[in-house]
């Protein structure tokens, strides 16, 4: 009796394999290794990044033509808050502070007047007396104003012990001491520390 070939059934290959539970849990503490290396990456980074925005360096988009030509509208500058938490500022100094009639606008001007000052603007000339020149001294501001810059204004301000006289370089344009008085200290923000922008005009400027 012959025997009947039986039909070959063909293999069928292996699916892909199924991760067990210890696999798993693997994969699991994987992704929770990362995030909270993640996490710990990005709080630390807020802990160097907020003190440094906050308390010592902040950016400044000048808007208007009053401190020209040293300063242009647009400009990005960095301001440097930690200089007047170690010293007092500086005549001369440019610096950005809160408007004392409206807190919530930011102003830059240039130090003219120091506390304890009496300034008087009169004939396109600022006069300084103080304890060092009782008799008064014109102020020298060719440093930072060209020769045929013109002052308006006829005004005498007596600054108190915390008080400074702030103007901007262009003095046709500018808000500043003439009209609004003295600058309070408790308004200083900082001083000027770098021009970021435009890169062809990038400087940084160094304190007195």
């Amino acid at each position: 009796m012959e025997n009947t070939p039986q039909p070959v059934i063909p293999a069928v290959p292996p699916g892909p394999a199924m991760p067990g539970d210890g696999e798993t849990s693997s994969l699991l503490g994987s992704i929770g290794r990362f995030a909270l290396e993640l996490v710990e990456i990005v709080v630390i980074s807020l802990a160097i990044i907020l003190p440094i925005r906050y308390f010592l360096i902040q950016p400044f988009y000048v808007k208007g033509a009053s401190m020209e030509p040293t300063f242009d509208d647009h400009e990005y500058l960095i301001i440097d808050e930690l200089s007047y938490r170690l010293r007092q500022p500086e005549r001369g100094e440019v610096v950005v502070f809160r408007y004392p009639l409206d807190p919530r606008q930011y102003f830059i001007k240039r130090i003219v007047g120091m506390p304890g000052e009496t300034v008087r603007v009169s004939d396109s000339k600022i006069i300084v007396t103080n304890a060092e020149h009782p008799d008064g001294f014109t102020l020298d501001e060719s440093a930072y104003l060209s020769p045929d810059a013109i002052t308006h204004g006829d005004k005498t301000v007596t600054l108190a012990s915390d008080e400074y006289f702030v103007m901007g370089d262009n003095r046709t344009a500018s808000l500043d001491s003439r009209t609004f008085g003295p600058l309070p200290s408790k308004n200083v923000v900082g001083r000027v520390w770098i021009r970021g922008w435009p890169l062809d005009r990038a400087t940084v400027f160094s304190a007195p």
